[in-house]
């Protein structure tokens, strides 16, 4: 099947384009930029078996940046006539003056490739359509085990068509879909609960609904919340871990990958600043942030400063080879523009964010990892947890484990927690597998939440603090 025609390119009108710059520049910016949004999002849930909530909405507005030296101003609206923009440009024009004052580019329009192939928008499908979806994955959830007393399904979707232009001459408008579909199956028994989830996710249309097997994916969210039911609490201790692919892929992106952020490196808050060439990880350990992976959940043709996307290779083979730098991020540090520039909506200005940000496959095979580990845990499913920003220092959920005794895997366990410093737990990585896979999450950080894909294969951690119960 063809593409499906893109819907008309939103942008603003040239003239008041024009205008609004030349007013940011005013006062001696040496940079101003209008990024404007219309984005529709939409949300159905079902809590057992029955319509819960129905939920949709528009985002449509602009903001107004400018740049004076190392100092960004930020300003937005939701009113897009020109005299809503120019008050926009007024406050961040006369926040701050300087002497002299820079010219407009002329206008370098760009076709943006799309990085989607979307085949049917998600509003055309009907809601009752969208209903016996979901209404399908709760009764196979519920197949399982008559210990699912619960089940909580919902697609969220959004279409975020994007314009940005600058006084460098960048004219540019961007179409970008998302959708996602999220399981969560409780278990039950007396007083206790467990839960198991599935959130798959892609920038897509309906079409990748179509696509995924939903009776797989509730078995599994329930199959997690029964075993989870029927274990033991987790020994604590120092021990070798076992972390199994996909969503395990989160502690790093949590733990070293907002470290190599500019956001974090241009204020000296990373314990990564500096130390581009160094050794920071175990010789086995490759880590990529990818913007340019077709149809993944954080990707993107450009980011929203404009600039194309593109493979950053962070660690090489151990070694630190770079940053993901935005715009201000690149003029603060000195390193290049690596379209990492990202923000949630209008109503914020853009940082430097992760997009598909994952541990590269290795040689190693899970077998393998497991056999080498007289006694330890496998961590097949990880949960949510907690990072300090500065330090790296983490806590995090294992929301599916299983001993490892003797080489092989042994009695499940639950209450699990993975405590450590991203610093120390990347050179404590040893081996890394090749049964790579990503999966969908949503990180917050001061320009808003997005969506990102973290990922990696299975691998071996030599030792880490796992907390549970004695």
């Amino acid at each position: 099947m063809q593409q499906l025609e893109r819907r008309k390119q939103f942008e603003l009108d040239r003239e008041l384009v024009e205008q609004v710059l030349d007013r940011a520049l005013s006062r001696g910016a040496d940079f101003a930029e209008v990024f404007a949004e219309d984005k529709t999002y939409a949300s159905l849930q079902l809590l057992d078996g029955k319509v819960h909530e129905s939920l949709s909405g528009q985002d449509y507005g602009a903001g107004v940046r400018v740049f004076y030296g190392h100092e960004a101003i930020y300003a937005y609206t939701s009113d897009l006539s020109l005299a809503g923009l120019m008050t926009v440009a007024d406050q961040v024009s006369q926040a701050k003056e300087s002497e002299g004052r820079h010219a407009r580019a002329d206008w370098k329009p760009i076709a943006v490739p799309p990085r989607h192939t979307l085949k049917i928008y998600p509003d055309d499908v009907s809601k009752q359509t969208k209903v016996s979806f979901l209404q399908k994955a709760d009764r196979a959830a519920r197949a399982f085990s008559p210990e699912i007393t619960q089940v909580d399904v919902m697609v969220a979707e959004e279409v975020q068509q994007v314009f940005i232009a600058n006084s460098e001459g960048l004219w540019l408008s961007d179409e970008r879909p998302y959708i996602r579909f999220m399981l969560t199956a409780i278990a039950s028994k007396g007083d206790e609960k467990q839960s198991g989830r599935e959130s798959p996710g892609a920038m897509a249309g309906w079409e990748f609904m179509d696509g995924l097997d939903v009776d797989a994916l509730a078995r599994s969210a329930a199959e997690t919340a029964i075993t989870m039911l029927h274990a033991d609490y987790c020994p604590s201790g120092k021990m070798p871990v076992v972390i199994e692919n996909g969503f395990g892929g989160v502690i790093f992106h949590e733990a070293c990958g907002h470290l190599l952020e500019t956001t974090s490196v241009a204020k000296g808050a990373s314990i990564f600043c500096n130390m581009v060439g160094e050794e920071i990880a175990h010789p086995c350990v490759t880590a990529v942030d990818d913007g340019t992976m077709d149809g993944e959940w954080g990707s993107l043709a450009v980011d929203d400063e404009g600039h194309p996307t593109q493979r950053t290779v962070l660690i090489e083979n151990g070694i630190l080879k770079g940053y993901m730098v935005d715009k201000l991020g690149a003029k603060k540090t000195g390193y290049s523009v690596t379209g990492s520039g990202r923000r949630q909506n209008y109503r914020f200005a853009p940082t430097s964010r992760m997009r598909n940000t994952f541990i590269a496959p290795g040689n190693s095979k899970l077998e393998e990892m497991i056999g080498s580990v007289e006694y330890g845990l496998y961590a097949k499913k990880m949960g949510g947890g907690s990072v300090s920003p500065g330090t790296g220092e983490f806590n995090f959920a294992v929301q599916e484990g299983y001993m490892i005794r003797n080489g092989k895997i042994a009695e499940p366990v639950r209450g699990a927690t993975l405590i450590g410093n991203g610093g120390d737990i990347l050179r404590k990585i040893v081996m890394v597998g090749d049964n790579f896979a990503m999966a969908a999450g949503r990180c917050g950080s001061i320009s808003g939440t997005i969506p990102t894909n973290v990922g990696q294969p299975a691998l071996k951690v030599s030792e880490i603090v796992v907390g549970g119960r004695k």
